[in-house]
């Protein structure tokens, strides 16, 4: 079905990217750009927030988009605040469905994808499947369906199967910066040695995955956090609080970082000596379509001062992450460097040839090694 029959032109709709959903995010961006009727939001949870605002102001029905996956980001605020046993407050959510049984998708999204109706149902949200031969009839009927639901303070949801969502332009993303992320992840390999490294979701730990494969190198040194967007430096905090005469290293990504900006203050609050904390900054959502997020509009080294990290740094040229890199290396303290990095990857990228278990059983066996 056509997006642009899924909203209308007036509806307030907040979200966070999703690949499955790109048709729908490239008509928003195409139709309004990001401004107060669309907000690209930090994480899921915080979307309901915002629509729940919207609809406390206006009395109209909000639209939120997600993927499944961060339906976990939403219990909360679903479940304490716009239930209707609580605020009755109502929200149509455009859920991309991945890992749908019956499917071949990734690791992270099978279990996911197993059990979305059921978290659905459990959360009281009634949900209508779009898949490719929905026509725009259907969807029309069934938000009237849902109209006496709206009026209870209920809220409803849109699962949307790949492919199901159609639209004509796409979008290009792009930015000023001409450092890569992949060339930024080869230098700070090779500078970490054989030292751990924790990588964020998304094409950041695929490239890694590839960099050890074209140098024949073991994956034993890499933990790749493959889903649970915006962990990996919660994940590394935990290595470094029990490792703490290795270093540990974490590449993060702006969307991710953003997504849960609390663990940058636990982190500096523990202050481990031991890890380098790292955002590769490209602006963007890029891993799930590019999609922009507001990380050119914050200043990550003042944040993460502020949050009690000692030794912060931007850098958008190799030179300059070189002489950062090595600083962090031989450092003694808590340190966070910022990678300015243009949006874009190898078309032929491609995914981890090991499972999550094998990947998790490696590097147990070689942290069991280490101090």
């Amino acid at each position: 079905m056509k997006v642009q029959n899924l909203i209308n032109s007036e509806s307030f709709i907040t979200g966070v990217p999703d690949s499955q959903l790109a048709p729908l995010c490239s008509y928003i961006l195409n139709t309004r750009g990001v401004c107060s009727s669309h907000i690209i939001a930090a994480n899921e949870g915080n979307c309901v927030g915002l629509a729940a605002g919207y609809y406390l102001a206006t009395g109209k029905v909000p639209f939120v988009y997600l993927q499944n996956s961060g339906i976990g980001n939403i219990v909360n605020p679903v479940t304490s605040l716009i239930n209707d046993k609580v605020y009755g407050i109502p929200c149509v959510f455009i859920i991309g469905w991945r890992g749908e049984p019956g499917t071949k998708d990734e690791p992270q999204h099978i279990y996911q994808g197993m059990i979305t109706e059921e978290i659905l149902k459990v959360l009281d949200i009634d949900t209508f499947i779009i898949s490719p031969d929905t026509t725009d009839k259907e969807v029309a009927k069934q938000m009237e369906k849902w109209q006496p639901r709206f009026e209870a303070g209920k809220s409803a949801a849109f699962l949307v199967r790949k492919g199901a969502l159609q639209c004509d332009e796409k979008v290009k993303y792009k930015n000023d910066y001409t450092l890569t992320r992949e060339e930024a992840i080869e230098h700070i390999t090779k500078i970490a040695g054989e030292d751990i490294i924790v990588s964020t979701t998304g094409k950041t730990s695929r490239e890694l995955f590839e960099i050890r494969e074209s140098r024949g190198q073991s994956h034993k040194y890499d933990f790749l956090t493959v889903g649970s967007m915006g962990h990996s430096s919660s994940i590394a905090l935990g290595i470094a609080l029990n490792k703490p005469n290795t270093k540990i290293w974490c590449i993060d990504g702006d969307g991710a970082a953003l997504m849960h900006m609390g663990a940058m203050a636990v982190i500096g609050a523990q202050k481990p000596r031991n890890l380098i904390h790292i955002v590769i900054n490209n602006s963007a959502h890029e891993s799930v379509g590019g999609m922009p997020t507001v990380a050119s509009q914050i200043d990550f080294p003042k944040i993460a001062q502020g949050c009690g990290y000692l030794n912060t740094c931007s850098a958008d040229n190799l030179e300059t992450l070189t002489a950062a890199l090595e600083r962090a290396k031989s450092g003694k303290e808590l340190s966070f460097i910022e990678v300015k990095a243009a949006i874009g990857s190898r078309p032929d990228l491609g995914r981890p040839t090991t499972t999550p278990r094998e990947n998790k059983g490696a590097f147990m066996n070689y942290l069991k090694e280490l101090k």
